[in-house]
């Protein structure tokens, strides 16, 4: 009997432009040039890879499922060992990113910016958001209150973690456009926790984009968006992919099993193959491997399930997953650690990009 299976809730779900644009890549079998994406990658930094990827038609972005504009990618291997001086470099290039990002979008230091640190606090890998906010230089009500006392170098900024609409009950894209209506900030930056396609780029990646953001997109909840339809004004998103699903656990597994196991067949298949024929009885005609009596089921596995197809492996995952009732989000152990690090960086990254006032010998002074 066939079974009509929907496999739209099992798709491979990335908040990653990067990603979306493999991800496309690795269904069509394109080439690395897709019409209307622009790439360019620098690794010139040891441990650092930066890829900048520009989605410039409607119709590219319709192909990888996301709006066109510009997407930074700060993908660091590194990071999630919580390493001090690497904690350091990642915040000076990301300061340097941010800061050419800034100039790219014509917003000039006397701007004023509100800050969104979206998320639960109450959920470690979601705590992103408001963690960095703890952590910024916040001055408009400097500027508002005491003017006098406010240096040349630094820019009015506010802040703002609004939560999730489960513990207010108000959209968040609700509670920003009222604040943005009455303090009237020049450009909104959003920092939120994202969901990954891919392993190793969980806890390692920094993304930033200037096409907004939808709160909870990333774990199947989709809100109204927070961009610059909505608001008004520029929105910058800065995201760091904190969990993967477990369908992507599953995938990858396969993949990887299979890519060893159909590897470690063919390494043993020469060996047995040349034990086989020097084996059988002496002929006119030379013996090959499809005269081996086991050679055609071994071909009959590895063509069921060596080449197994995209399809037929997310089939595969539904029926591991549908057991459990729905689909996992799983995020490493160590997020405890890692959050309180990476918004560190992204603090200190932001509060040196926004302030010229504050460098690297003191920038430590406004975060902990």
């Amino acid at each position: 009997m066939e079974h009509n299976i929907d496999l739209s809730r099992y798709a491979i779900r990335t908040d990653l432009a990067l990603e979306a644009h493999e991800l496309v890549q690795e269904q069509q079998s394109a080439s690395d040039v897709m019409p209307g994406v622009r790439i360019e990658t620098d690794d010139s930094e040891r441990g650092i890879k930066v890829t900048r990827l520009q989605v410039e038609t409607e119709e590219a972005g319709r192909t990888i499922g996301k709006l066109p504009g510009h997407y930074i990618t700060i993908e660091v291997p590194k990071l999630r060992d919580n390493d001090t001086a690497v904690e350091e470099q990642v915040a000076r290039r990301f300061t340097k990113e941010f800061a050419a990002f800034l100039e790219r979008l014509g917003i000039t230091e006397d701007k004023k910016a509100l800050v969104v640190g979206l998320g639960n606090w109450n959920v470690t890998p979601d705590a992103l958001g408001p963690m960095v906010v703890e952590n910024l230089l916040v001055t408009r009500h400097l500027f508002t209150l005491a003017p006098e006392s406010v240096e040349e170098g630094y820019r009015e900024v506010s802040a703002l973690s609004p939560g999730v609409l489960g513990i207010t009950g108000i959209e968040t894209s609700e509670i920003v456009f009222g604040v943005v209506e009455k303090s009237k900030p020049d450009f909104v930056i959003c920092i939120d926790a994202l969901a990954s396609r891919a392993l190793h780029r969980v806890n390692t990646t920094i993304q930033i984009s200037d096409t907004g953001i939808h709160p909870g997109s990333g774990v199947g909840n989709k809100r109204k968006a927070i961009d610059k339809q909505t608001l008004g004004v520029p929105v910058i998103a800065i995201g760091v992919p904190t969990v993967v699903f477990a369908s992507t656990i599953v995938n990858d597994a396969i993949t990887y099993l299979l890519g060893h196991f159909g590897q470690s067949m063919k390494e043993s298949s020469r060996a047995f193959n040349k034990l086989a024929m020097s084996s059988l009885p002496e002929r006119k005609e030379p013996y090959t491997e499809e005269d081996l009596p086991d050679m055609e089921s071994r071909k009959t596995f590895m063509g069921l399930v060596g080449s197994l197809p995209e399809q037929e492996k997310q089939q595969l995952i539904h029926e591991v997953l549908r057991p459990l009732g729905q689909d996992l989000v799983v995020t490493p152990k160590e997020v405890d650690d890692f959050i309180e690090g990476v918004a560190n960086v992204i603090a200190t990254g932001l509060n040196r990009a926004l302030h010229r006032g504050v460098d690297g010998q003191n920038s430590a002074a406004y975060t902990h």
